[in-house]
């Protein structure tokens, strides 16, 4: 694409002088009979240019034809210039990636990226509501490291606060109470444990009273409660371990403790540069631009009235730290849409507090896991789904369809296929929803061999395998032959070439539907090419297994960066 656009800007510099200056929309075109790609810029430009449209796209086209990249650049309607790729340059372009040992050339610019997401709260397990946050975060992570980026992978916990204070004094106040009692808790018992201490912190006023002093006690660290912080903590942590281990997630755990120390100085410095307002004795942000239904301005709250911190000094506190230690050049937000605003202000607080600076800020918002009944997804009985047991159930669905399919494989082989199928098939159904709207869950619709799926795309890599195996090599020695001739042989190689770019829609876009709709659109090709084109005996099979080699490297690639393994049969 980049190439593609330094043509069509030659081209406009050439014949629209004034023009020079102005950027250039090129987009893969939808209808491969419109070409490859569109560029449809023509109408915005010609008032600039004083002609019409059609002549602003007609004096570029003419210029633009001449170079050796396009076969064909024809313009259509008022001003959409479409453009079709030169044999000569797909051929050229294949040879290239077939003859590297790396998919992606590394950005010269090691850029320092920070994506902060998944983010469970400690003592409570994780849940459906976690999936889309966790996978969307691994999978962005993972395409911004192929790149080249530095990226450093954020788990900002829930660690802190009055909720600890409740749980650690209730906790106390049990009739065994001791230090090893308290290591010797599973997960599920700090949960009850939760449940009972909200019940009290509620109805109970002296319970309230001593929960409120227990927090000062842990942020002054005291040392029974930071023993007892501690151990929640690490139990919390190995819960949320098995989980990650189980997506193949990687992730560093920074909670809000971690800026515990910080806050103080973040109000002192806000303080200093007047940005501070003082509202009903608590000390608040107002940042330009954000009210309430009633018109009043929105607060971001920095330090209560009785001198306690909220949410939103710690998240001032970890941009800080981010920006300042971190020397970050792109920070990424990963959360429900329901936090939008939230980070809008925050955003805005920190360019007012010349924190932010010219680092770019990125709020990635998605939508709601839903059940068959378009609600959001529970269990039988009314309870939030427990990630764990969703992912379970998705290996358990995936295993029973294996046995269908296959029954005459061994046990061992259809678990382990099994567990990489559903696991992905999870995966790959959440992070080809647009993240911005709620999808519906649903085990037979992903677990599908038809369509926009993991199993689809799954079952075309398992094709490329079969054919490199039956021939008994991944591709040839040499590729001295190579052509291409069939429109299927054409498509595919077109579709290969797109790989990068697509990369780099989904680093701006920060939406991974991108790449699973090239995948998609990938798997097709090749099964196109499959159908029309003989590989195994053909006079062409070297030239054509380049391509099956490529489809293979792409489509394994392509899954991995959404975090999904490739089985070694289907």
């Amino acid at each position: 694409m980049s190439q593609l656009a330094e043509i069509l800007k030659g081209a406009v510099q050439e014949s629209f002088p004034m023009l020079a200056e102005c950027e250039l929309e090129i987009v893969k075109a939808k209808d491969p009979s419109f070409g490859n790609y569109q560029c449809n810029s023509a109408m915005r430009l010609a008032k600039q240019a004083g002609c019409s449209p059609r002549e602003v796209a007609e004096g570029i086209a003419k210029i633009a034809a001449a170079d050796p990249m396009l076969e064909k650049v024809e313009v259509a309607g008022p001003g959409f210039i479409n453009m079709t790729l030169s044999q000569s340059f797909l051929t050229q372009r294949i040879e290239t990636l077939f003859s590297s040992q790396e998919m992606v050339s590394k950005n010269k610019h090691l850029e320092k990226v920070v994506i902060d997401f998944s983010g469970p709260n400690i003592a409570k397990e994780m849940h459906v509501g976690h999936l889309r946050s966790t996978i969307i975060g691994d999978c962005l992570s993972r395409v911004f490291e192929l790149l080249g980026a530095d990226v450093l992978r954020l788990n900002h916990v829930g660690d802190w606060g009055t909720s600890f204070g409740m749980l650690i004094e209730h906790i106390k106040s049990q009739d065994d109470f001791s230090i090893e009692r308290v290591s010797q808790y599973a997960l599920s018992d700090l949960m009850r444990l939760y449940r009972e201490s909200k019940a009290r912190f509620d109805s109970d006023p002296l319970f309230r009273k001593e929960a409120q002093l227990e927090v000062v006690a842990l942020q002054g660290g005291e040392q029974e409660a930071r023993a007892i912080w501690k151990i929640i903590c690490d139990i919390s942590e190995q819960a949320y371990g098995q989980i990650y281990d189980l997506l193949d997630v990687k992730i560093e755990v920074r909670g809000e403790s971690f800026y515990n120390e910080m806050l103080p100085q973040i109000i002192k410095e806000l303080e200093k540069k007047e940005l501070i307002l003082v509202s009903d004795g608590a000390k608040c942000l107002f940042p330009d631009g954000f009210f309430n239904r009633e018109g009043s301005p929105l607060p971001l709250m920095m330090q209560k009235s009785d001198g306690g911190y909220t949410y939103d000094t710690t998240d001032m506190a970890a941009l800080c730290h981010r920006i300042r230690e971190e020397k970050a050049d792109r920070i990424i937000y990963i959360t429900d849409s329901g936090q939008a605003t939230h980070f809008k202000m925050l955003f805005q607080a920190g360019r007012d507090a010349g924190i932010v600076g010219d680092v770019r800020l990125d709020h990635v918002p998605f939508g709601l896991v839903l059940g068959q009944d378009g609600k959001k997804f529970k269990t039988r009985s009314g309870e939030t789904e427990r990630l764990i047991d969703l992912l379970e159930a998705a290996v358990a669905h995936a295993e029973r369809l294996l046995h269908e399919r296959n029954p005459e494989w061994s046990p061992e082989d259809r678990t382990v296929v099994a567990k990489t199928l559903g696991i992905g098939a999870v995966k790959y159904a959440d992070l080809s929803s647009h993240r911005g709207s709620d999808y519906c869950f649903s085990y037979d619709r992903m677990l599908k061999f038809e369509g926009n799926t993991a199993a689809f795309i799954m079952y075309s890599y398992v094709r490329c395998s079969s054919i490199q195996r039956r021939i008994g090599k991944e591709g040839p020695e040499s590729i001295c032959s190579f052509d291409l001739s069939h429109p299927s042989e054409i498509s595919l190689a077109t579709t290969l070439c797109q790989f990068v770019e697509t990369l780099d829609e989904v680093t701006e876009s920060l939406l991974p539907n991108r790449l699973t709709d090239y995948l998609y659109g990938l798997a097709e090709a090749f099964n196109r090419f499959f159908r029309d084109c003989r590989v195994e005996g053909d006079p062409r099979q070297d030239s054509r297994l380049v391509l099956v080699s490529l489809t293979a490297r792409t489509l394994k690639k392509g899954l991995e960066l959404l975090g999904i393994k490739v089985p070694p049969r289907m």
